[in-house]
């Protein structure tokens, strides 16, 4: 849902970090934000980018939001930070690839630095709820943890910080080891490398891939390269062929025939420009599809995904 969202408060979490309240404007509702649940930003100059909300079961007719400064922003964060309380904007949503599985026996929250912020929610609701539940946040140092306080409320919450090499994957592998048995489910969320220890520990650890959930801010996805092989493009609502060139992306080949499809991360990561295969095999190179769902081949993400044939036919 689109709607006009005015900026009621920001605050620095930390050095890094801004968090933004957002209030719906003109008295217009805001709908209920499930545990896991992001919101896409109208930054503006037409970026849109995703922000997991933190909300808690209390924090109706709110949004929460944190946002850490990229050095390597492609004008998100840089604009995010820039804004100011009074402020309206535009969002969407909010939508949710990353619930909580119902009925599990104990949940266990890994999160590296601002990946806290789908797993805080998480965690608030279960802890309003008396739901067994263990999070840990992962930080560089005391300076650079954000939501001290709320995580000091919570009985579940450890928080770990300035663990480096060794010493934070021994840490890892003593949380999955301890919780791996029991019927448990996992969630994590942060850096890409963190997020690999997390999943790699786990698998050593004995985990079924099904209690594993991970939730990616950013990925290093294969970019289109020189050395991928033209392919055609049939778009089977309008019968359009388009030629994607070597080092072209399907979605930037469209863009140049004059077709528009909604994108937002361009990494593979969102899910925002999630498309229907009809014809062909999906080259794979996201990181939002699921393992069941890559192989059933019937949905892709044109911002980084190519074809392993020489022709693919979309529902568009």
């Amino acid at each position: 849902m689109v709607q006009q969202v005015n900026i009621s408060r920001v605050w620095d979490e930390t050095s890094e970090i801004k968090c933004f309240e957002l209030v719906p404007e003109n008295g217009a509702a805001l709908a209920v934000a499930e545990p896991g649940a992001h919101i896409d930003v109208h930054v503006g100059g037409g970026l849109i980018r995703q922000y997991s909300l933190w909300n808690g079961p209390d924090d109706g007719g709110r949004y929460l939001i944190g946002v850490k400064k990229e050095a390597a922003s492609r004008g998100g964060s840089v604009g995010m930070h820039g804004l100011s309380p009074g402020r309206v904007i535009t969002i969407d949503g909010p939508r949710n690839h990353f619930p909580l599985v119902e009925g599990t026996p104990k949940d266990i929250l890994m999160a590296g630095g601002i990946g806290i912020t789908p797993l805080l929610s998480m965690a608030r609701h279960l802890a309003a709820s008396d739901k067994p539940y263990e999070l840990h946040l992962f930080s560089r140092n005391e300076d650079h943890t954000p939501f001290k306080d709320v995580l000091a409320r919570l009985d579940g919450a450890t928080v770990h910080a300035g663990l480096e090499g060794a010493e934070r994957d021994a840490v890892v592998a003593r949380i999955l080891g301890d919780g791996k048995d029991g019927g448990a489910h996992l969630y994590t969320c942060g850096p890409k490398p963190f997020m690999t220890l997390v999943v790699d520990t786990a698998a050593n650890s004995g985990w079924d891939a099904d209690r594993v959930h991970l939730e990616y801010f950013s990925a290093d996805v294969p970019a289109a390269s020189a050395d991928d092989a033209a392919l055609e493009v049939v778009l089977a609502r309008s019968g359009k062929s388009i030629i994607v060139a070597p080092g072209q992306t399907i979605t930037d080949a469209m863009l140049a025939e004059g077709v528009e499809i909604l994108t937002s991360c361009e990494q593979g990561v969102c899910g925002t420009c999630l498309t229907t295969v009809l014809e062909g095999e999906p080259d794979h190179r996201d990181v939002y599809l699921s393992p069941s769902e890559r192989s059933a081949g019937k949905t892709m993400l044109p911002c980084v995904s190519r074809c392993k044939g020489p022709r693919l036919v979309l529902d568009l």
